[in-house]
């Protein structure tokens, strides 16, 4: 299942290129803001207060080297229990994970390219059509893809990005007042952090614009509850068996 692999590291690297960038950068007057804390500062905080946090909705759009777009919607908490949509190279599927277990539902075309190369796919993929596949915690492909503290961490990867940035005012975000980081780097890209001026410093969205990568993501409904349903057993299909029984017949 290199399809669902390739989700999984999408979740994780692709959203990585979002960037938490911190930092550096001057002070501003007293009334502003974060007053009297550098870029640096409030970046710092601003992935302290996101790892702690007890979930997070994640929605962005990466578009990929080879051309495809990557769209990620999804609600994760620390406990690894998720839902939502991955859409990429034309296909989509919903995932949901609860109690150690993964449930994928992809529609007609990801299943096609997903088992293009499995004998037996034709006779398959009608029967994947709206049901879920249950795929095992420990399954080596699925690894990471409802990791909240995985996905944060990845986006906090590469310390030397910290570098550089400024403040560049304040906006808001989806109704939230939110202080602007932002940064140029030497490939003409615009890199910009923003980051919750009311209550916790959560980070509220990250944008990259100008490069040959353009991204952004938005991150909100900070702590609420992450409840999937499993999928009743006339909604679930045991990919294996059904794999077993198109090659026997």
């Amino acid at each position: 299942m290199h399809s669902r692999r390739m989700m999984a590291l999408t979740l994780v690297t692709g959203i990585t290129a979002l960037g938490l960038l911190g930092c550096g950068g001057d002070k501003e007057s007293s009334d502003e803001p974060f007053a009297g804390k550098s870029a640096d500062r409030i970046a710092a905080d601003a992935v302290k207060a996101t790892r702690q946090a007890e979930s997070m909705h994640i929605k962005g759009t990466t578009q990929q080297k080879a051309g495809g777009q990557v769209t990620v919607d999804l609600t994760v908490d620390q406990r690894k229990n998720c839902e939502g949509t991955v859409k990429m190279a034309g296909t989509t599927a919903d995932v949901r994970h609860l109690d150690g277990t993964l449930y994928l539902r992809g529609d007609e075309k990801y299943w096609q390219t997903t088992l293009k190369e499995q004998p037996g796919a034709a006779k398959m993929v009608p029967k994947l059509k709206d049901k879920w596949v249950k795929t095992p915690a420990d399954d080596a492909m699925t690894q990471g893809l409802c990791d909240k503290q995985g996905l944060v961490a990845s986006m906090d990867e590469d310390k030397s990005e910290r570098q550089g940035m400024k403040k560049s005012g304040t906006t808001s975000v989806d109704g939230t007042k939110a202080v602007r980081l932002t940064k140029k780097t030497s490939g003409g890209e615009t890199l910009s952090l923003y980051v919750a001026a009311e209550g916790k410093p959560y980070i509220l969205r990250t944008t990259s614009t100008g490069g040959k990568n353009p991204n952004s993501a938005t991150f909100s409904d900070y702590d609420k509850a992450v409840s999937p349903q499993e999928p009743s057993s006339d909604e679930t299909v045991d990919l294996k068996q059904l794999a077993g029984a198109a090659q026997r017949a």
